[in-house]
């Protein structure tokens, strides 16, 4: 007979992989119910990392043909994004719990902020798409920003997505499809990374993070015949609002 923790767990997982593929944002949704199922913070955000990981990979596969050629740029980010993945990672099981857990409501209200901004964002991606061409210098900014993101993505990861879109947006590509697809595929290099660490330390507590993993994937299934009916701004306003709640919640409780 399956507990209520593990069903709490597999529905998050559920419901995090719809709002993945009708919204984006579901770690605003699985993160806090891991930590509130009892989970230590690390623990919890590793859990997470390992249950929500299968939905940009899924992407990827899916819009495969948006992807660019292998050249010595995308090369070069790939090769950021699985060493700031294995940063991230080693710097999230080294530091104490505590020092951890100082900065989880500023995470969780970020990823809130970044989140509310992202149709902006693709806006701003989507203006660019009929630009003349690729700066240098903005291409140096995007591998630049793009390290400090990686290693970020396999610290905490909530609105990873996001902060790519934002990141590649800059040297100004031709599509903002071959955005979109990059940006997935990058964000499956970090958690792919992370998460082999994460699985060769012994860090994963399968009994969390297998729920809630089975759920992601039947809810990411399910979201993907769901995205056509049902109104993104809906989803959108859950996830701010659970956002915006737990950003508070956790604020009271490792601040005040």
């Amino acid at each position: 007979m399956i507990d209520w923790t593990t069903a709490i767990l597999i529905l998050a997982g559920v419901v995090g992989g719809i709002v993945n593929a009708v919204a984006g944002g579901a770690t605003l949704i699985t993160f806090p119910l891991l930590l509130a199922t009892g989970l230590p913070p690390v623990a919890a955000n590793i859990a997470n990392a390992i249950a929500v990981s299968p939905g940009h990979l899924l992407a990827v596969l899916a819009d495969r043909r948006s992807l660019p050629v292998l050249d010595c740029h995308l090369y070069l980010l790939l090769l950021l994004s699985a060493a700031g993945g294995l940063a991230g990672a080693g710097l999230l099981l080294i530091i104490p719990d505590r020092l951890f857990t100082m900065p989880i409501p500023a995470l969780i209200a970020g990823a809130t902020l970044l989140f509310a901004l992202a149709p902006r964002i693709a806006r701003t991606a989507d203006s660019r798409e009929s630009r003349e061409s690729r700066h240098h210098g903005a291409k140096r900014r995007e591998t630049g920003l793009l390290a400090l993101t990686a290693i970020y993505g396999g610290f905490f990861g909530a609105g990873l997505g996001i902060i790519l879109t934002a990141i590649l947006s800059l040297s100004e590509p031709h599509d903002i499809r071959r955005i979109k697809a990059v940006k997935n595929l990058l964000a499956s290099v970090v958690a792919i990374a992370a998460n082999l660490f994460f699985l060769l330390r012994g860090a994963v507590h399968w009994p969390s993070a297998f729920p809630m993993l089975l759920g992601a994937i039947v809810g990411g299934y399910a979201g993907g015949h769901l995205v056509r009916v049902l109104p993104a701004n809906v989803v959108r306003g859950v996830v701010l609002t659970a956002g915006s709640v737990m950003s508070i919640v956790y604020a009271f409780k490792y601040w005040i």
